[in-house]
């Protein structure tokens, strides 16, 4: 079925193969894929008295499956309680880069990254406006990355390029002979300038001329981008400069869980307005009025009855539904946790093996997204410290090192547990004491849990409580 509505979905020849994919996977994501087929599920018969098949009526009922499944993962991935902190041995890059953390809000940003991106790829661009920085999520539809070929992981340069109406054009300040057409828009990011050029008409064969104004020079010295794969496994495109999509093993199942739901939903519509069937013509030559306070009068020989239908038929159906739900979310490594099976509240190491599954995915997007992206964003802002002034929280910062170590620190995958915490601080403690580990090491390890964002100086509080406890 799944192939059957995209033959429906037209294919433009001047984008290439690699855009339609995204673009199909990007709709199912968005609750569009149905959005080509022309008829309604009530419609069964055409103007014409012909019968609509089923596939090529829309279904009534929607189970947006692989947009839980996304955002479950994402959830897990870069929700309030899950974002990572960004370590460094330097005391006040670390404290700098919590500051834009916070102020650029890269918390949403990271969000909004790894739900686009959950059909292959997305990307970060990084931008320095009056000393601020900024992010922005770009969707990958219609960007081509150009490696350096010499180190693969570094970009050369980003073009974008794609068709926009005359309307859209004047409506942002371009002036457009033939409103009514289709243009190209285009630009491209290198390690000097984002260069944008004047629109032409699609069927143009001149060059693109570019467009001064709206062109910046950067002079960052590198692409001010990050560009990146979803997942690790065969790209969902055929494209190297895609991942694998998160959710595309359970698209057929959540076609199939729609259109079941829409058949049980029309069953039991049918069973409230059931099909009177009578053997002979009725005496009367009125209309006939179903309803309790109507009599229908036959002949003697004559007989009406019902057509009704069982209920075991919805009930089977509900049962498939759940059973195809379970094979797409195990087949996705999504959460097939049950929240009528919990009857106590579980410890967050039994929450974790219980939902497995779904932490082996967000692991694998920790790697893209956190190790691949995140820290790639921070080295950027520390390099764009040596050009721009960078302004932070309404303060100017000087310079950062560039070549200053980072890490990310990631919290638990779920909330501990009073009992949890017990233990952690009798096992903390003990090897404090033993001298198997610092005490800095031992407060590092429950910063996330107790909410601790600046270690060194919980250090020196500790410190001064002790010293106030002893002189008293």
């Amino acid at each position: 079925m799944f192939e059957t509505i995209c033959r429906l979905i037209p294919t433009d020849p001047l984008y290439p193969s690699r855009t339609r994919t995204l673009d199909i996977l990007k709709r199912v994501l968005d609750g569009k894929l149905y959005d080509v087929l022309p008829y309604q599920f009530h419609e069964e018969r055409g103007s014409g008295g012909e019968y609509i098949p089923l596939r090529n009526r829309r279904p009534s009922v929607r189970y947006a499956l692989c947009r839980t499944i996304v955002e479950d993962s994402v959830s897990l991935l870069f929700s309030e309680g899950h974002f990572p902190t960004i370590d460094c041995a330097n005391r006040a890059v670390r404290a700098t880069l919590a500051d834009i953390v916070k102020e650029s809000r890269l918390n949403l940003i990271m969000t909004e990254a790894a739900m686009r991106g959950a059909i292959g790829s997305v990307a970060i661009l990084m931008r320095v406006l009056r000393g601020r920085i900024f992010f922005d999520v770009l969707e990958t539809t219609h960007l081509t990355p150009h490696w350096d070929p010499e180190e693969p992981d570094k970009l050369l340069q980003v073009t974008e390029r794609y068709k926009v109406s005359g309307e859209l054009l004047v409506s942002n300040g371009y002036e457009i002979a033939n409103v009514t057409g289709e243009y190209w828009f285009a630009r491209e990011w290198d390690v000097n300038v984002e260069r944008w050029f004047i629109p032409l008409p699609v069927d143009s064969p001149d060059a693109a001329a570019v467009d001064e104004v709206r062109s910046v020079q950067h002079n960052l010295g590198f692409v001010p981008m990050v560009w990146i794969r979803n997942l690790p496994g065969p790209s969902s495109t055929g494209d190297p400069a895609d991942g694998a999509c998160t959710f595309r093993a359970a698209i057929e199942t959540q076609i199939e869980i729609d259109y079941q739901l829409s058949q049980a939903g029309r069953g039991l519509k049918y069973s409230s307005d059931p099909t009177l069937l009578i053997k002979e013509p009725a005496t009367t030559d009125n209309e006939i009025i179903k309803g309790a306070g109507n009599a229908l009068v036959v002949t003697e020989k004559g007989d009406a009855k019902l057509l009704e239908i069982g209920g075991t038929a919805s009930a089977a159906v509900i049962e498939y539904v759940r059973t195809l739900r379970e094979f797409a979310l195990e087949s996705v490594h999504g959460n097939r946790a049950n929240a009528d099976r919990l009857t106590a509240a579980q410890s967050g190491r039994a929450l974790e093996l219980m939902n497995q599954g779904l932490v082996w995915l967000a692991d694998n997007l920790r790697v893209s997204y956190g190790e691949g992206a995140l820290l790639s964003l921070a080295r950027m802002v520390l390099q764009a410290s040596q050009i721009y002034r960078i302004r932070v929280m309404g303060r100017e910062v000087g310079a950062m090192d560039p070549l200053a170590r980072l890490s990310l620190k990631w919290p638990r995958w779920y909330p501990t547990t009073a009992d949890d915490r017990q233990k952690d601080a009798q096992t903390l403690s003990t090897l404090a004491t033993a001298g198997q580990i610092s005490r800095e090491t031992a407060v590092k390890a429950i910063a996330d849990t107790y909410d601790i964002e600046d270690v060194p100086a919980e250090l020196s509080r500790i410190l001064s409580d002790q010293h106030s406890s002893e002189n008293n």
